[in-house]
């Protein structure tokens, strides 16, 4: 039966035997962003005011509870019995987490004040690896980024050399680390 359905179709074709071939198409161009109008920087700004004041008052919190003292002390006991070594090394580990999200935090506050500048000298939302203007969706999802998407790729397969302190992901605060 087999046999009978090929021969049919080579018979229709003249005794050639045909196939689809598919078309390939060409990736499509990339589309040109626009420049950000006063309205999207407005919104950006505010996005970045809003992001600003949740980390610091993350980084206020951990700050107090990383600097408080070991759980004995900040729990008022008064006792002199001894602590086991098993919580101090408990201890030790949750200040030094602490600490760890807290210098996180900071980079991200020193991006986001970095953005805010930016948007003030009218460069915000230019990437600054291609020069071009960063894609609304990436600027919504980490308003504080520095690179398009497809450069970040690029610095995170170790393609470009980045002079500056950097994450990977475009999120660095490009600062220099002196002033610590």
């Amino acid at each position: 039966m087999v046999s009978e359905k090929k021969s049919k179709s080579t018979a229709a074709s003249g005794g050639k035997r045909t196939t689809k071939t598919s078309r390939r198409r060409k990736p499509p161009t990339p589309v040109e962003e626009k420049p950000l109008t006063a309205e999207e920087l407005e919104e950006f700004y505010q996005l970045l005011l809003i992001k600003r004041r949740e980390l610091l008052g993350d980084v206020d919190h951990m700050c107090g509870e990383a600097l408080s003292g070991s759980r004995h002390q900040s729990s008022g006991d008064l006792s002199t019995m001894p602590i086991h070594m098993a919580d101090v090394g408990t201890d030790n580990y949750e200040q030094e987490f602490t600490l760890g999200l807290i210098e996180s935090d900071r980079q991200q506050l020193r991006a986001i004040d970095v953005a805010l500048a930016k948007i003030g000298e009218g460069t915000y939302g230019i990437c600054e690896g291609t020069g071009k203007q960063i894609n609304r969706a990436r600027l919504t999802a980490c308003p504080e980024c520095r690179y398009s998407i497809e450069y970040a790729r690029l610095i995170e397969q170790g393609k470009v050399d980045v002079s500056t302190k950097d994450d990977g992901n475009g999120n660095g605060d490009g600062a220099a680390d002196d002033d610590e």
